[in-house]
C-alpha cells in the first residue's frame, strides 16, 4: 500500500512539473479565467447577488467541456507516441497507479485554475452581501464536475496516441452528456427520465443579460442554488470511478497486446 502512494505520488509530481514547465497550461489557464470572467461580468446585478456566481459558475462548466481534454490529452496519448508507455507498462509500476498519478495531477492543475476564480469572490463581498451557501456548494459542484470531466478526458487519452484526437473525442464525448437532455425532451415517458439522469452538468440561459445562470435540471443545477444533493454528489464520483476504470482496463490491454 505504502508502494503504491509513493508510486502515485512520483507520477503526480512528474506530471505537475511538466504542466508548469509547458506554456500549454498558461493558455488554457488564461483562457478558462477571460470565460468565467465574462460570464462573471455579464451576470453582475446591481444587487451583487447570487445571480452573479450562478453566471460564473455557467461559464466554468460549459468551458470545461474543452478544457479538461485539453488538460488531459497529452497524459497518456504522448506517452504511446514517444513509445515510453509500453516503459510504464514493464516497470513495477501498476496501470491504476499511473491512472490515478496522471489524474490527480491533472485534478491539481484544474485547482488551481478554480482557485483563480476567487478573485470574483472578494469582489462579490467587497461590493454587496451574497449568500454564502451557493457560493460553497457551487465550487464543490465545479471541482465535482471538473473531476468526472478530468476522468473522461483521460480515457479518452488513452484511446489514441494522437493528441489532438484524444482533445476532439473527449469534448464529444462530454458535449453528448451535456446536450443529452435535447434527447430526453424528445422520448418522453420513463426513458426521457432515465436518459435525463445521465446530463453531465447543465445548459445555461441568456434569456436575461443580467441573470446568466444555469437552467434547470442537471446534475449541477442544486449546487449553483446551494443544494447539496447526494445523488447529484453519487453521480460524478460514479461517472469518476466509471472513467478511470475505464482507462485502466485499456492499459491493460495494452499490456497484454
Amino acid at each position: 500500500m505504502r508502494t503504491s502512494l509513493v508510486n502515485i505520488r512520483y507520477i503526480a509530481l512528474k506530471e505537475i512539473r511538466t504542466y508548469f514547465s509547458s506554456p500549454m497550461a498558461y493558455v488554457v489557464a488564461a483562457a478558462f479565467l477571460a470565460i468565467t470572467g465574462f460570464f462573471f461580468v455579464a451576470s453582475v446585478s446591481d444587487a451583487f447577488s447570487e445571480a452573479s456566481i450562478r453566471g460564473f459558475a455557467a461559464g466554468a462548466i460549459f468551458f470545461m467541456i474543452f478544457l479538461s481534454p485539453a488538460l488531459t490529452m497529452r497524459l497518456l496519448s504522448e506517452e504511446q507516441k514517444l513509445g515510453t508507455l509500453e516503459l510504464l507498462l514493464t516497470s513495477p509500476l501498476r496501470e491504476i497507479e499511473i491512472v490515478l498519478g496522471k489524474f490527480i495531477a491533472a485534478f491539481v492543475m484544474l485547482t488551481i485554475m478554480v482557485a483563480g476564480t476567487l478573485y470574483y469572490v472578494v469582489v462579490l463581498f467587497a461590493y454587496g452581501v451574497p449568500d454564502v451557501g451557493p457560493l460553497l456548494t457551487g465550487y464543490l459542484g465545479i471541482l465535482l464536475y471538473g473531476g468526472a470531466t478530468l476522468a473522461v478526458g483521460l480515457m479518452a487519452s488513452a484511446v489514441t496516441p494522437n493528441q489532438l484526437v484524444a482533445l476532439v473525442g473527449g469534448a464529444g464525448i462530454l458535449t453528448a452528456f451535456t446536450v443529452i437532455d435535447f434527447v430526453s425532451q424528445r422520448v418522453g415517458g420513463v426513458s426521457a427520465q432515465i436518459v435525463d439522469g445521465f446530463q453531465l452538468g447543465s445548459s445555461f440561459s441568456t434569456a436575461d443579460p443580467k441573470s446568466f445562470g444555469v437552467a434547470e435540471g442537471g446534475h449541477f443545477a442544486d449546487f449553483a442554488r446551494g443544494i447539496l444533493s447526494p445523488g447529484d454528489i453519487a453521480y460524478y464520483i460514479s461517472l469518476t470511478v466509471v472513467f478511470l476504470f475505464l482507462t485502466v482496463m485499456l492499459l491493460e490491454m495494452r499490456r497484454w497486446r
